[in-house]
């Protein structure tokens, strides 16, 4: 499907569009699925919402190396905050909502592989690695809260599709390499006989990574088979990944100034070990009806380890007198077991787009956590451990029932009304093995929601497409947001956890509304509107480096315009996307925010003697969130079996987290009480822009080499920060007296220049 992007003059050329009605022609039909799973389908423009589509062809030609990464370089309203310093630990931020790795971070996003979401349930995190990149033959972006696309669609779906036999026959081998020590490699394999099928993709990743101490490797093996007639179709799908992923975190800018590349402390380890399989059928009951379904069940064994300063050497026995305790060694291992299925009817007439459907999701949780503490060394990992000593065991269950409808209805040819509507029942059950004696961490939580959507769309001219539409999404608190919502008891990332408060699931309410067209066959154009209000968010509130707690916050809005223009011009393909976000606070409350410069000096905050909260107020920007983005994309055949292509992407400011009342300034502060503290660093980070290239040349014969450059100018540029404590002087040395530590902005450096080459062979392949 192609991307409809829209100009800033998209509604002054509405008239000239009905005037030139009669020589344009309609657009190809292009269908959007409108559920997870495989069911009828609707035209694009019948959709009263921005869908946008991506095809496996638009992910080979960018040479981009994930998901998330794509979808930052090219589409409108999603941008990446890169806070480990890994290329497949951002956090992809769409809309001003987020589907993250990382626990502590507020997930407003679905993501669904072969209609199976792969929001892990400990936390609702995504792991990008773990996705079968050579595998994937497309996927759509549903904005706003579609009701149908279930738990977490608070701010849109992601719907990833993999390849089979029967699309992708046919063998190709990809190897590439460059900068930072990185080396790739892909390979697909496809084929079929006339009902059965089948396809494998195997696919691996190494790097040394470009800050020190960075390595990281993972790969995945894919296969499908499948069987089609003319009543029936299935596929059975197996995944197997593994990884081992490096996330440096955040710098102090007092560090990053000195020397870019390094990292606050070490070891910061991820490994996962993923199995899933997937079993999807549908059948034909005659030429207006079928029915579809699936059955999965998925594995995921995670362990991490994280080399922190000890939060509870300050004020500690040690504090002022040696380096005794100083560090830890944080250990968790998270072992995630999910089953389930879905089901819908499908029915298509005349008038009727309708689908019926169901689905039961559960999900078991065994989560046990270890410290070990220790010295903070030279080279700021932790040395002289002690034993590991139990800090938290935990085992959780988590259940979803939910029945939903959908209809598109077609009022005239012209006008198509969307109604929709999903009812959740979840429930969230977790066990303390550690604590059997409350208060503890055993807990028993209900959750039900009835999510309505409505929308309506318009042809006015065969070139001409009004829309627009309400709907509504939510999620219930997962077990580590449970264990983690005290202030009194913070916890360490990932995790350690205490008895704690209730937490209150989030319904997310989004109104959207737009226009587009096609000005002549080469160019096409939209425009649109959009607001999303939230009740309950859930927030993580940090109170250090590596420490924080969950809570509800009252509402919170986002909203804000996209605009577009993609076009081709004597073979060139280009298009133009800005988009702008107003992502704030609507409510008032006092938060933790010991490193903001205005904490304790509001007389709403310090009612009780508490000197490190600060007030958040209506309208306050979320931190992580720029408000303008820019991106310009080109492709250019030069010559036979030659092609050039360059894209850019500039971004505004943001707040940094721990600056939700956007008041933090560097320099000396005085709060209520008189005592006197000083602060580094703005708590704003400036905006960027990035250039990258990419060059193909076909060498007959299925060979191709193909080259890749990112950051063109290496542009120096943060992508994310957060205020905290920093125990390092200068030279990076651990101070034992915490009365010297700096209060300061830590932000997420962007990678430097860097350059990857590659060779592809389609094997059997003439270009």
């Amino acid at each position: 499907m192609k991307r409809q992007i829209f100009p800033l003059a998209a509604f002054g050329l509405v008239s000239l569009a009905q005037a030139e009605s009669a020589v344009l022609k309609m657009e190809a039909v292009e269908v959007i699925g409108n559920s997870p799973l495989a069911g009828l389908g609707i035209p694009r423009q019948q959709v009263p919402a921005n869908v946008q589509t991506i095809s496996a062809a638009q992910l080979e030609g960018q040479e981009s190396l994930n998901v998330a990464e794509f979808m930052a370089r090219q589409l409108p309203s999603v941008h990446l905050n890169e806070v480990q310093g890994n290329p497949f630990q951002a956090d992809l931020n769409y809309r001003g909502f987020t589907a993250s790795p990382l626990l502590g971070t507020a997930q407003g996003l679905s993501v669904y592989l072969d209609g199976v979401r792969v929001n892990e349930p400990f936390g609702d995190t995504v792991n990008w690695e773990l996705l079968p990149h050579s595998a994937i033959a497309g996927m759509d972006l549903m904005p706003g809260s579609n009701p149908v696309f279930g738990l977490n669609t608070l701010g849109g779906a992601l719907a990833i599709r993999t390849r089979d036999g029967f699309s992708s026959p046919g063998t190709q081998l990809e190897l590439s390499g460059g900068s930072f020590g990185r080396f790739r490699q892909e390979f697909s394999h496809g084929g079929h006989t006339d009902q059965l099928g089948w396809f494998v993709a195997a696919d691996g990743f190494q790097e040394a990574g470009w800050r020190e101490r960075s390595p990281s490797a993972s790969g995945q093996l894919f296969g499908k088979w499948s069987y089609r007639s003319a009543v029936a179709e299935a596929d059975f799908s197996l995944l197997h990944a593994q990884s081992k992923m490096t996330g440096n975190g955040l710098l102090p800018q007092s560090m990053q100034a000195a020397q870019r590349n390094q990292v606050f402390t070490h070891p910061d380890q991820t490994r996962h070990d993923l199995t899933q399989w997937t079993l999807n059928a549908r059948w034909w009951l005659d030429p207006a009806q079928s029915l579809s379904a699936n059955i999965y069940q998925r594995f995921n064994d995670t362990r991490t380890l994280n080399g922190d300063a000890n939060d509870d050497f300050e004020d500690g026995p040690f504090d002022g007198v040696s380096d005794q305790a100083s560090g830890a060694h944080n250990r968790t291992r998270t072992r995630q077991r999910g089953q389930g299925m879905a089901w819908q009817w499908n029915l298509s007439t005349k008038r009727h787009q309708l689908t019926v459907g169901g689905g039961y999701d559960e999900a078991r949780v065994s989560f046990r956590q270890t410290q070990a503490l220790g010295v903070l060394d030279a080279s700021r990992g932790i040395s002289q451990l002690a034993a590991e000593a139990d800090q938290n065991l935990l085992h959780g269950r988590t259940t979803t029932a939910s029945l939903f409808v959908t209809d598109t209805v077609a009022l005239t040819p012209q006008w198509h009304l969307t109604a929709s509507a999903r009812y959740n029942h979840s429930r969230v059950t977790t066990q303390d093995q550690l604590n059997p004696n409350p208060p503890n961490l055993d807990g028993d939580h209900r959750y039900r929601q009835l999510n309505p959507a409505l929308g309506l769309t318009w042809q006015a001219q065969p070139g001409l497409n009004f829309y627009g539409g309400f709907s509504q999404g939510n999620r219930v608190p997962t077990p580590i947001e449970l264990g983690c919502a005290d202030p009194a008891n913070p916890c360490t990332l990932p995790n350690a956890m205490a008895a704690d408060p209730y937490l209150k699931q989030v319904v997310a309410r989004t109104l959207e509304a737009g226009v587009r067209g096609r000005l002549s066959e080469q160019l096409a154009w939209q425009a649109g509107v959009y607001r999303t209000l939230s009740r309950d968010d859930i927030l993580f509130v940090g109170t250090s480096t590596s420490a924080g707690y969950f809570t509800n916050f009252g509402q919170t809005r986002r909203q804000g315009v996209e605009l577009g223009l993609n076009g081709r011009q004597r073979q060139v393909d280009w298009f133009v996307n800005y988009s702008y976000l107003q992502a704030t606070f609507q409510s008032s409350a006092c938060l933790l925010a010991q490193n903001n410069s205005s904490r304790g000096s509001d007389a709403a905050c310090t009612v009780n003697g508490q000197d490190d909260e600060i007030l958040v107020r209506a309208g306050d920007r979320l931190p992580g969130q720029p408000a303008h983005s820019l991106k310009l994309g080109v492709n250019w055949p030069v010559g036979e079996g030659w092609r050039l292509g360059a894209d850019v992407q500039a971004f505004s400011n943001q707040f940094a987290r721990g600056n939700e009342n956007n008041q933090h300034q560097a320099g000396s502060a005085t709060d209520t009480f008189g005592t006197v503290r000083q602060f580094e660093g703005a708590g704003r980070l400036p905006g960027y822009a990035i250039l990258n290239l990419n060059a193909e040349v076909r060498l007959g014969q299925g060979w191709q080499l193909f080259a890749q450059v990112n950051n063109l100018f290496d542009t120096r540029y943060s992508t994310a920060g957060a205020l905290a404590e920093n125990p390092f002087n200068a030279a990076g040395a651990f101070q034992v007296d915490s009365a010297d530590w700096r209060r300061e902005t830590f932000v997420a450096p962007g990678a430097p220049r860097a350059i990857w080459l590659g060779v592809r062979h389609v094997f059997g392949g003439r270009s």
